[in-house]
């Protein structure tokens, strides 16, 4: 089994670049990180698609994700892009399919695309964009993905769904990658998101901790089923936050000096307990459980950006346990 690892690129959505003054400074310290994963070995580099800061918008920069995506492809030579994940929404599909088919070719063949349906209200309302109801968030993001591998396929697409309706788009040039860039859907409503994952994803991606992500799992294989599809099919990955030293006084010290740790307001042992957070055997320990149920991809988020203390004991003493 063949178990993969990406990383996130401090991108100033949880507001780990707010200590670097300069905006250029702040897109240089995004590309130095995003070079040292590559050198690291870390399989791909993951951006998020928002616009405003969490907890709460706050003013600080956050690059977009799509712009980043072009940028760390002309920077990188070898590490994968991904996005975790695109929000459907935010952009017209015919148009999503030419971006993403623009950053394969750019890339070289390197994208993952992600999708999903959009959270964030404060963003929606922000920009212009109708929320709408889960129903139809996720509606609008299933015939999105059935625009966009269209698009990358045939040389014409007419569409005629619910949400969109396109006559004759064409998209080129197509992706280098055959038969076509993986796509990743991220979410975990039961109902609605993981049966849209069973129809149209080459990857899954949701959260919980070890039993939560377990149930998510049992779900998605109801959904396969009823679809007449093989669940294994469909590759299985977990994105959380990671906090790595090499004793738990070190971490509990970066913790209570707001210098990492939960943005929420949930109790460090929570947040912990549902994180790679540890040191470098406790998290080892922590990603064999998730393999153990089925989780093939891990793409964790570093708590300490722009620090890369955890970037580096990370791929050097855990992902080296699983290759």
């Amino acid at each position: 089994m063949t178990i993969g690892f990406g990383v996130f690129a401090p991108q100033g959505w949880k507001r780990e670049l707010r200590e670097i003054a300069d905006p250029q400074a702040k897109w240089a310290k995004t590309k130095e990180i995003t070079l040292a994963a590559e050198a690291a070995g870390y399989d791909s580099i993951w951006v998020y698609d928002h616009f405003h800061n969490v907890p709460k918008p706050s003013n600080e920069a956050v690059f977009e994700c799509w712009t980043t995506m072009a940028a760390l492809a002309e920077a990188t030579s070898r590490i994968r892009l991904g996005q975790m994940v695109g929000c459907a929404l935010y952009r017209p599909p015919a148009l999503l399919g030419k971006i993403t088919s623009n950053i394969d070719v750019i890339s070289g063949g390197r994208l993952e695309w992600g999708i999903g349906a959009g959270w964030y209200r404060n963003e929606f309302a922000g920009y212009g964009y109708d929320f709408g109801e889960p129903k139809e968030r996720i509606g609008r993001m299933a015939e999105t993905v059935e625009i966009v591998t269209s698009l990358w396929s045939q040389p014409e697409t007419t569409y005629d769904g619910r949400y969109y309706r396109l006559e004759r788009a064409q998209c080129d040039p197509k992706p280098l990658q055959s038969p076509r860039p993986p796509v990743w859907i991220g979410g975990g409503g039961e109902q609605l998101t993981l049966r849209v994952v069973a129809r149209l994803a080459d990857w899954a991606n949701w959260g919980g901790k070890p039993e939560e992500w377990a149930a998510k799992r049992e779900v998605l294989k109801g959904h396969c089923q009823a679809v007449g599809r093989d669940e294994e099919e469909i590759g299985k990955s977990w994105s959380p936050e990671v906090l790595v030293r090499e004793t738990e006084a070190e971490i509990r010290a970066l913790v209570d000096a707001g210098r990492a740790g939960p943005l929420w307001g949930e109790a460090y042992e929570s947040w912990a307990a549902g994180n790679l957070v540890g040191t470098p055997e406790q998290v080892t320990d922590k990603v064999a459980r998730y393999v153990e149920l089925g989780c093939t991809y891990f793409v964790p988020w570093c708590s300490d950006y722009p620090d890369t203390t955890t970037l580096s004991l990370f791929a050097e003493g855990v992902m080296p346990q699983f290759r």
